[in-house]
């Protein structure tokens, strides 16, 4: 069963269906400086699972969202009100930048993970650029495979203080 789908322009209302999860009407819509609050909030939730993996915050935790929201593209995914998810992005000259994905872990496991990275294509496609771009922490194990389950190959390993950065792309047509 298709857990999560957006119509076909990428925006606009949707349902979220079955899985135990939530049920009922969804829309993909733009963050305002009305969301900054709420954005920081989700980010925070859906990324401190891996504090205790690191020893530290993840840097999407510290984030600066007043600054995001006007200088990039972030989308927003409400369930009846309640925001669920959220990708941010960054248009490059020749490739997207998907600097962010966050779902809150009461709906993790839903498909919208991956609905949000086929939605990065559709903006990507629609700004004329043909490559997607992401980077994550090596030690983020089940993120990394999510993308790569979703086409996106490592490109290369950068060395943290703590850690690896893991750059990842995908080449959309």
């Amino acid at each position: 069963m298709e857990i999560f789908r957006f119509f076909s322009s990428g925006r606009g209302q949707g349902r979220i269906h079955g899985g135990g999860g939530v049920t009922g009407a969804v829309s993909l819509r733009a963050a305002t400086n009305a969301d900054i609050d709420g954005i920081r909030a989700l980010t925070r939730e859906a990324y401190g699972k891996w504090v205790p993996l690191i020893g530290r915050e993840p840097l999407p935790m510290m984030a600066d969202y007043a600054e995001a929201v006007r200088k990039h593209r972030i989308d927003l995914v409400e369930a009846e009100g309640e925001l669920v998810a959220l990708i941010e992005m960054v248009p490059g000259a020749d490739h997207l930048l998907i600097e962010n994905i966050a779902v809150s872990p009461r709906h993790q496991g839903q498909g919208i993970g991956r609905r949000l990275l086929a939605h990065a294509e559709q903006v990507g496609a629609s700004l004329g650029v043909r490559d997607l771009r992401l980077y994550t922490n090596k030690r983020f194990a089940e993120n990394v495979q999510l993308y790569l389950r979703n086409g996106y190959a490592i490109d290369r390993e950068e060395p943290l203080k703590d850690g690896f950065l893991v750059h990842m792309s995908k080449r959309i047509e």
